[in-house]
């Protein structure tokens, strides 16, 4: 009986994390910001990003430079470098997850109440959401894949197998290149 019980509570709380990590990262496109990168010509003549028009040098050297970027991120997730993190988010993702409302949010969460977890920061946010959801060691770097949202943002995924046996396509990141770097960002829902 204590087997079971334990068993509910772990799928219970991997369910909350899986959710949790998808609030994190939407994957709703809005309005391209940042800076403009010329290495590929992806644009119609009315000036709409089509991600089926994006050249496979393009796409290749994106992907290699995301891929770095992930590696990137899951050293720091391992040492839990909170400060080395900071570096790799967006602006608007820092006051977005800094904010008293969404770490309330967050700590209203069923699974944040039955850990009695409260989100007082940030950092607390890093160590007790992000690093949890974005286990290192399950993020296979060459199993990463992307797609493109604008010229300069993509979804990160990562595609695996679930005990069915079927394939599951799951999203990482969201990012933004901004001043030539990858950045964490929080895509909005319009």
């Amino acid at each position: 009986m204590r087997y079971i019980k334990f068993m509910r509570n772990n799928k219970f709380l991997l369910i909350v994390f899986i959710f949790l990590l998808i609030i994190s990262c939407k994957t709703l496109p809005d309005a391209a910001t940042g800076d403009s990168d010329t290495q590929t010509q992806t644009q119609t003549q009315n000036n709409v990003f089509d991600p089926l028009k994006v050249s496979q040098a393009y796409y290749t050297t994106t992907r290699d430079e995301v891929q770095q970027f992930i590696e990137k991120l899951n050293q720091i997730i391992r040492t839990r470098n909170y400060n080395a993190w900071l570096e790799t988010l967006s602006q608007e993702y820092i006051d977005l997850y800094s904010s008293p409302d969404k770490l309330k949010e967050i700590s209203d969460s069923p699974a944040m109440r039955l850990q009695r977890i409260v989100l007082r920061n940030l950092n607390d946010y890093f160590i007790r959401v992000f690093v949890p959801a974005r286990n290192p060691d399950r993020v296979q770097i060459n199993n990463i894949d992307i797609e493109f949202v604008t010229e300069n943002r993509v979804s990160a995924f990562i595609t695996r197998i679930d005990n069915a046996g079927e394939e599951l396509r799951e999203i990482l990141y969201n990012l933004e290149k901004i001043n030539s770097s990858w950045k964490i960002i929080e895509l909005k829902v319009e």
